[in-house]
């Protein structure tokens, strides 16, 4: 037990759990959660490289698709090495700063996440309800703008997170409930006054995921008011087709988190392993579960994936000696 900074903290390190009750088949779940990291990595490597390589895929769908990319393997990279290492080697001790760190990028991709699925919903409302206007209105420099916001307000708002846990102290446990540091989790051990925390952290949660959740239902309702004024049902059913990607996207991010804060409010006391599976299902299922669903809806991707990874073999010519 060590002093940290001036926190005068009684621990040094956190502990960061696995699947609680399942310690006994820790090396048995590993085998899934490392597929689940290998299909991540390949995926949206695969996607990135196939947007970055063909130019006729650098428009706003697609330049889109690959920032979700890009998050995807960020929250993908800093949530599933820390797990498999619980799984494999029983490793579980971070030290401060490696989880203040830690959690500062988790918290930066998942809101790099939120607010990249709310331009994906500008992106599909521009295209059905003013398609004439779509290449001028999200053009390369809108596109651009787009991106740095989304990185001015992510830092804007997680920056300030890490400083502020630098100040409380930490003498009631040094256990964490998930398998990688949450803020959260964090602010639950400490025996300082976390109001200013909380109140901070609620305010980051409200301000990004929570807008951006009510910005994307406001985007449907306004897709769906120009779908049902098509006249013909085909017409009507080809606009919706090209939300369903996204849709899936929406539904794989926000849907756990939804249900997780619900039930931690509302719901009845569950095990614990209930709460973490749920928590796991928000960070580690998109990541996996988005490049799937891009590449099985999307023609042009699934091409454009066959024509970089799969050369023709040229044919070979038989010469006839007479």
């Amino acid at each position: 037990m060590l002093s940290v900074n001036s926190t005068k903290a009684v621990f040094s390190t956190f502990l960061v759990t696995g699947i609680p009750g399942l310690e006994a088949v820790h090396i048995w779940i590993s085998i899934p959660f490392s597929t689940m990291f290998f299909i991540t990595l390949v995926g949206n490597v695969t996607i990135l490289t196939v947007i970055c390589r063909e130019r006729t895929l650098h428009v706003p769908m697609y330049l889109f698709l690959a920032m979700l990319a890009v998050s995807d393997l960020g929250l993908s990279l800093f949530t599933f090495p820390t797990m498999l290492r619980i799984f494999w080697l029983d490793t579980r001790e971070l030290t401060f700063s490696a989880c203040f760190t830690q959690m500062f990028f988790i918290h930066t991709f998942q809101d790099f996440e939120s607010a990249i699925i709310l331009a994906m919903a500008f992106d599909r409302y521009v295209a059905i309800s003013h398609p004439l206007r779509y290449s001028s209105i999200l053009t390369s420099s809108a596109i651009s703008r787009i991106g740095l916001a989304i990185v001015v307000r992510t830092l804007a708002v997680q920056v300030p997170l890490p400083i502020l846990l630098r100040r409380l102290c930490f003498c009631h446990s040094n256990v964490l409930s998930h398998s990688y540091c949450l803020h959260p989790d964090i602010i639950k051990l400490s025996c300082s006054n976390t109001r200013i925390n909380s109140i901070f952290g609620l305010f980051v949660v409200l301000s990004t995921m929570g807008l951006d959740f009510l910005l994307i239902l406001f985007s449907y309702i306004l897709i769906l008011k120009t779908v049902l004024s098509i006249a013909s049902s085909g017409g009507r059913l080809k606009a919706l087709n090209t939300c369903i990607s996204h849709i899936c996207a929406v539904i794989l991010f926000f849907t756990p988190m939804i249900c997780l804060s619900i039930l931690h409010r509302f719901g009845p006391k569950l095990p614990s392993h209930i709460y973490v599976t749920m928590a796991n299902m928000h960070f580690l299922i998109p990541p996996v579960m988005n490049p799937i669903v891009y590449v099985a809806k999307t023609k042009q991707i699934r091409d454009k994936i066959l024509k970089v990874f799969i050369k023709k073999e040229p044919e070979s010519q038989v010469t006839f000696i007479t």
